[in-house]
């Protein structure tokens, strides 16, 4: 019987990948909500009033943007990390530290991403309920950068699930290999 086909892609590249599209994903979230206005035209009998509404108007959205902020940082300290483990083959966080911050990094991002999207998600379901019921037709593309802004924020949770998934199996494998090559 043959033996099973191994791979030629290395781990240390998948999560890479992963990061560097979490980065992307997170920077496209961040552009579209950052660029969600709308102009609300009102009319009260015989006044006539027209007002700008931009997304930090709602809070929530401030808290999605937190989340994005704090995904950006994270992931961009990641990904230079990786890139400088790839090029001289060394971490730069000496000992177990580095697959410590990876693990509960990597589980702490997860939720404020997760969060942030479901947040976007229920206001903007919420608001635009209530734009509706109102009769308020102007803010429907308002509402759709919104919904966009928190779907690209899920798809950057999930990259970064996978990514907490892939440093939950690494951790035991690295913390044992360092304890045999360094025993106390």
């Amino acid at each position: 019987m043959a033996p099973p086909p191994t791979s030629t892609i290395s781990p240390i590249i998948i999560t890479l990948v992963l990061k560097i599209l979490t980065l992307l994903l997170l920077l496209a979230s961040l552009v579209v909500l950052a660029t969600d206005t709308a102009t609300l035209s009102l009319s009260f009998y015989t006044t006539f009033v027209e007002s700008k509404i931009h997304f930090d108007d709602v809070y929530t959205y401030r808290y999605v943007l937190a989340s994005i902020i704090m995904g950006l940082v994270y992931s961009v300290l990641q990904t230079a990390l990786s890139l400088y483990h790839i090029a001289t083959g060394k971490r730069l966080i000496i000992g177990d530290g580095a697959f410590l911050v990876d693990f509960y990094g990597d589980k702490v991002i997860s939720y404020v991403l997760a969060t942030g999207s479901a947040a976007g998600f229920g206001a903007t379901k919420d608001l635009k309920a209530l734009a509706d019921v109102t009769n308020v037709d102007d803010l429907d593309d308002y509402f759709d950068k919104a919904y966009a802004s928190a779907s690209l924020l899920l798809f950057a949770f999930i990259c970064a699930a996978i990514l907490s998934v892939l440093s939950s199996y690494a951790l035991p494998k690295m913390v044992n290999s360092s304890n045999t090559q360094n025993p106390v």
